[in-house]
């Protein structure tokens, strides 16, 4: 029988093991930022920035590789698309050309 304690316990536990993917993903995230950035340095016009081909090679690659991974591949492809439209967006409010 799950109890209120033993649910509150499995939660904290749970809650530690996202934390610690947390802290993976974050570096990473970071990594991908500057990246992005010497990217932007690259581009010359504004409508350099979003690029729907390699969005579209993005989204069916993290797509075929949930799958593999067994995951949601709609979930996980929905949080790619939405870090995408993020840096999309820095870059498009950082673009100096």
């Amino acid at each position: 029988m799950i109890t209120k304690k033993n649910s509150s316990i499995k939660m904290r536990e749970i809650r530690k093991k996202i934390d610690k993917v947390d802290s993976k993903i974050l570096p990473l995230m970071v990594k991908r930022s500057k990246l992005v950035n010497k990217a932007l340095d690259l581009k010359n016009k504004k409508s350099e920035i979003v690029d729907i081909k390699r969005i579209n090679q993005i989204k069916k690659k993290v797509t075929a590789q949930s799958k593999k991974l067994g995951a949601n591949p709609k979930l996980i492809s929905d949080i790619w698309v939405s870090i995408i439209k993020n840096f999309i967006e820095y870059e498009k409010r950082n673009f100096k050309k």
